[in-house]
C-alpha cells in the first residue's frame, strides 16, 4: 500500500513539473512575442483589421466654348448606421423621430424604419445600410436628423463618399466628349485623361463583423485633390443643329450611319461633331466616332484635290476642253459611267467639277500623268493627304493613297484615283483638304480643346496649329473657290442654292461593298456626302457630312442625302448666330458663369420661408437650392428653368415637391 502511495506521489510530481515546465514555456514565448515579435504581430493585426480605403478625386469637368457643362462628376453617398454605438437613453429618446423624417424622405413607413433600426440594434449590428445614390443636398439633410445629427461615434452616422460621370447634354456628342471606365477611354475624356484624373485620397477603415468594413474617422487621412477642367471649343447651339439635322436624314433615308463635322474656318476649332449609328431596334445613337476613325473611298469629293494638282502641274486650266462623250468610256479594259444619260459630251475642266464628271477626271489625269503617275501622288503628298492629322483623340484612322509601288496599284489606279476610288481618307481629313481651300490655302489642324483651367485659373492653352501654309498657289485657290461657288449655284449641288444665304462645296456619292459587281447590282450600297463651306465669299465655318448606305429607294445621291444637311446646318447657324457680322472672340467667356454663380451663391445663403423664384437659374443650381430647402424637385429637358410648378412667394412646405422646367 506504501509502495502504491508513493508511486502515487511521483507520478503526481511529475506531472506538476510537466505543467510548471509548460507554463514557464508559455510565459517565455508570451515574453518573446510581446517584447521581441510584438511589433510583427502588432502590424499583422492591424493588415487585417484595418486598410487605408482609396477616396477618389473628382474628374475635372468638360466644358462648352461658352461654359456650358459637357461633363462633371458628381458626389454621391451611400448611408449606414451603427445602431449598437448609440447610447440607450438618446436612442429610445429618438428612434421615433429618427424613423419618421426616414419614411419622409426615403419611402416606406416609419414603422418599418423603426423595426429595422431596432433589430439591428439588438442584433448588434453596427453597418446598417439606409440609402444610396444620394446627392449632396441629400446627404446634407439626413445628417442633420436625429441621431445622426451626434455624429458618427454618439449617433452611429456613416457616410461613405463615391462619384459619378454625369453628362448634362445626355448622348449627344458622346464619342467625343468621351469616357474613361470599363468601357475604354476615346474621346476628349481618354485624351486629356492626364489632367482631368486629379490625385486621389485615404480613408481609414476598420474590419467588423460579416467581412465588411466602417471607416474609424469622420474625416479622411489624405483629402483627393480633383482633377483640372477642360474648355473644348463645341459651340452646344451648333452641336445641338447638327446632331437633330443628321439624325432627321439617317432616319428618312433609313441608313446605316452617318457622321457630321462643322469646323472654324480660320482656327480649326471644331464646333459641333455628331456621329450616329443604328442600333438592331433601329435607333440611332453615338456609336462610333465615325469622323475621327473610319477611312472609306471618298468618291467624288475627291475631285477637288485631283483638280487642284492638275492645276498646281499647269497641265490643265479651267478652261482646258474634255470630251466626255455619251456617259460611258471605255479606259483599260473597264467602263467608266457618268450619271447623266447620254452624257455631257465635250466641256471644260472647271464645268467637269460642276458636274462631277467621272469620265473627265479619269481622262484629264490619266492623259496628264500616266507617263508619270509618281507626278501627280507626289503633288498630293505635297498637300498632306497621306499623313494623320495628329489628333489627341484616339483611333484616327489611317490616310491611304497608293503610289506606283504599292500592291494596290495597276493600270486603272490612276484613272480611280482621280475620281475618288482606290484610296481611303476619314471624313475629318477630307474636312481638313476643303477647310483649306476654304482658308485660302492655308491648312490648319482641327482642335477639340482651347485650354485646361483649374478652379477657373488659366493652365495651358491650345492654340491654332498650322499643318501646311500653302497647299497651293492663290491663283489655284481663287480658281477652286469660284468653282465649288458654282457647284451649289448651277452644278450637282443646284438644289441647295439659296438666295438669302451663300454655300460652297462638293457633292460626293462612291460606291460601297463593289468588289463582287454582279452582287453589288442586285443590292446597291452607296456613301453619300456633301463638303464645303459658308458664307462663300468670306468662309467662316467648314462642314461635312456623309451618310453610310442609304435606301437607294428614297435615294443615294449626295446632293439628295447629304447635301440637305449641310444646308439646314447653315441655314439654322445664319439665322441664330447671324454669322457675317459677328465678332471673332477666340477667348472663352466665364462671366456668365461667374454672374450665375453668384446669384446662385446669394439665393443659397437666404433663409425661405416662401417658394422663390428660380426662372432663368441654371438647372443645376436650381435644383440644388431648392433641396437644400427640403423640397423634392422633379424636372423635364435640359438648360435653364423657364417653368415653376410652385409660384414665387407660395408658402414653403417641406417634403413636398416642385416640378421644373427646363429650356
Amino acid at each position: 500500500m506504501g509502495v502504491t502511495k508513493k508511486g502515487i506521489l511521483n507520478k503526481l510530481y511529475v506531472v506538476c513539473f510537466c505543467i510548471a515546465l509548460f507554463l514557464v514555456a508559455i510565459i517565455l514565448r508570451l515574453t518573446n512575442i510581446q517584447f521581441s515579435e510584438g511589433d510583427k504581430y502588432r502590424n499583422l493585426s492591424e493588415k487585417l483589421t484595418l486598410r487605408n480605403d482609396t477616396i477618389y478625386a473628382n474628374r475635372g469637368s468638360v466644358f462648352a466654348a461658352d461654359g456650358s457643362l459637357l461633363a462633371t462628376s458628381m458626389s454621391q453617398y451611400e448611408i449606414r448606421m451603427d445602431a449598437y454605438t448609440v447610447d440607450g437613453e438618446v436612442f429610445e429618446k429618438n428612434i421615433r423621430s429618427l424613423s419618421n423624417e426616414l419614411a419622409k424622405m426615403l419611402g416606406n413607413s416609419s414603422a418599418a424604419w423603426e423595426r429595422k433600426i431596432r433589430k439591428a440594434r439588438n442584433s448588434k449590428n453596427r453597418y446598417l445600410f439606409i440609402a444610396r445614390k444620394l446627392g449632396y443636398s441629400e446627404y446634407i439633410k439626413i445628417k442633420s436628423f436625429p441621431i445622426f445629427n451626434l455624429g458618427m461615434y454618439k449617433g452611429g452616422f456613416i457616410a461613405e463618399q463615391s462619384t459619378v460621370r454625369a453628362h448634362p447634354l445626355g448622348k449627344v456628342a458622346e464619342r467625343t466628349i468621351g469616357y474613361d471606365d470599363y468601357r475604354g477611354a476615346p474621346g476628349i475624356e481618354g485624351a486629356y485623361r492626364k489632367f482631368l484624373i486629379g490625385k486621389n485620397g485615404l480613408r481609414m477603415k476598420q474590419k467588423i463583423a460579416k467581412g465588411q468594413w466602417k471607416p474609424i474617422n469622420d474625416r479622411n487621412e489624405k483629402e483627393p485633390i480633383n482633377g483640372k477642367d477642360i474648355v473644348t471649343t463645341i459651340d452646344v447651339n451648333i452641336q445641338d443643329i447638327a446632331h437633330h439635322s443628321l439624325l432627321r436624314q439617317l432616319e428618312y433615308y433609313n441608313a446605316e450611319h452617318g457622321c457630321v463635322v462643322v469646323m472654324e474656318t480660320k482656327t480649326g476649332e471644331i464646333k459641333a461633331i455628331s456621329n450616329l449609328g443604328r442600333s438592331s431596334e433601329g435607333k440611332y445613337y453615338e456609336k462610333r466616332n465615325y469622323a475621327v476613325y473610319e477611312s472609306h473611298e471618298p468618291g467624288s469629293a475627291f475631285k477637288l484635290m485631283s483638280m487642284v494638282a492638275a492645276l498646281e502641274a499647269k497641265v490643265i486650266d479651267t478652261s482646258t476642253i474634255v470630251d466626255t462623250g455619251n456617259g460611258r468610256y471605255r479606259l483599260y479594259g473597264r467602263y467608266i459611267n457618268d450619271s447623266k444619260r447620254g452624257g455631257y459630251g465635250k466641256i471644260s475642266a472647271a464645268r467637269a467639277l460642276e458636274v462631277s464628271s467621272n469620265i473627265a477626271f479619269a481622262r484629264l489625269i490619266e492623259e496628264n500623268f500616266g507617263e508619270k503617275p509618281e507626278r501627280f501622288i507626289n503633288s498630293l503628298y505635297a498637300m498632306n493627304l497621306n499623313e494623320k492629322l495628329g489628333l489627341p483623340i484616339k483611333g484616327e484612322g489611317e490616310p491611304l493613297i497608293p503610289g506606283p509601288n504599292h500592291s494596290l496599284w495597276s493600270k486603272n489606279a490612276l484613272p480611280s484615283i482621280a475620281y475618288g476610288y482606290n484610296l481611303k481618307l476619314t471624313p475629318l481629313q477630307t474636312l481638313t483638304f476643303y477647310n483649306a481651300i476654304a482658308n485660302n490655302g492655308e491648312m490648319v489642324k482641327p482642335r477639340f480643346v482651347k485650354e485646361i483651367r483649374s478652379w477657373n485659373k488659366h493652365v495651358k492653352s491650345f492654340d491654332k496649329e498650322v499643318i501646311n501654309k500653302s497647299i497651293c498657289s492663290k491663283e489655284t485657290v481663287s480658281k477652286i473657290q469660284e468653282i465649288l461657288k458654282n457647284v451649289v449655284y448651277r452644278g450637282t449641288g443646284r438644289k441647295l442654292y439659296s438666295e438669302d444665304f451663300s454655300m460652297a462645296g462638293k457633292t460626293g456619292t462612291a460606291r460601297v461593298e463593289y468588289g463582287n459587281y454582279s452582287e453589288w447590282l442586285k443590292d446597291k450600297k452607296y456613301i453619300s456626302s456633301f463638303t464645303g463651306y459658308f458664307p462663300a465669299e468670306s468662309p467662316k465655318y467648314s462642314c461635312i457630312v456623309v451618310i453610310h448606305k442609304p435606301d437607294t429607294k428614297t435615294g443615294f445621291y449626295g446632293a439628295d442625302v447629304s447635301g440637305p444637311v449641310f444646308k439646314d446646318i447653315a441655314q439654322k447657324i445664319y439665322s441664330n448666330n447671324h454669322i457675317i457680322n459677328k465678332i471673332d472672340n477666340v477667348a472663352p467667356n466665364f462671366e456668365s458663369v461667374k454672374s450665375n454663380f453668384e446669384a446662385y451663391y446669394a439665393k443659397s445663403n437666404k433663409e425661405f420661408n416662401s417658394i422663390p423664384n428660380v426662372k432663368g437659374m441654371a438647372a443645376m443650381d436650381a435644383i440644388s437650392l431648392l433641396e437644400n430647402m427640403g423640397l423634392k424637385v422633379n424636372f423635364s429637358g435640359v438648360g435653364k428653368v423657364v417653368e415653376q410648378s410652385q409660384k414665387e412667394g407660395e408658402k414653403l412646405v417641406k417634403g413636398s415637391t416642385i416640378v421644373i422646367k427646363l429650356s
